[in-house]
């Protein structure tokens, strides 16, 4: 069993970053691994945005990020680019602070044009945080949240997830 932690960049439960969130922390839990999930909308944002490590809610969500075994980070896309919220958590982070740690990016946008986002935008935000165990995650069109077909799809993300929690979880065992 893992710890597992989910960033939602959601604007509200029900949004369709929301209902994804909502799916794959289902699917994970089913799957017997603990999970945290830190909606990033709830955070104080003028501490957030100021970077106010003394504020003990954002230390707090800091510190969720460093002891999680896995990180899923979820986000809608506005003009091709992740939630501004999104990045100001992961900004706050320690330069290498997601390595050795399996990272599941997922998306969800308005158009199919914004599935660039996972790969010129969010990735290599993951990147400059030291994660280096990112796994193949999922862009999902706001009509298509709750589809059958998307419901398949993340349960094929969160397998490559919890695969790629292998290495890390046989390293706190030994």
């Amino acid at each position: 069993m893992s710890d597992l932690l989910i960033i939602s960049g959601a604007p509200s439960h029900s949004a369709p970053t929301g209902v994804v969130v909502s799916l794959v922390e289902e699917q994970l839990r089913a799957a017997g691994h603990r999970v945290t999930l830190l909606d990033v909308r709830s955070l104080p944002t003028l501490s957030l945005l100021t970077e106010d490590l003394r504020d003990p809610e954002i230390a707090e969500a800091v510190s969720s990020v460093l002891s999680a075994d896995g990180v899923v980070v979820a986000s809608p896309v506005y003009r091709a680019a992740y939630s501004g919220l999104v990045k100001a958590l992961l900004d706050l982070l320690p330069k290498k602070a997601l390595r050795g740690r399996a990272v599941l990016p997922l998306a969800t946008g308005g158009s199919q044009g914004f599935l660039v986002a996972m790969d010129y935008a969010l990735h290599p935000l993951l990147a400059a945080k030291g994660a280096d165990q990112v796994v193949r995650g999922e862009f999902v069109l706001d009509q298509n949240v709750s589809t059958p077909a998307t419901a398949a799809a993340l349960a094929a993300a969160t397998d490559r997830f919890t695969t790629a929690l292998t290495p890390r979880l046989l390293r706190k065992v030994s």
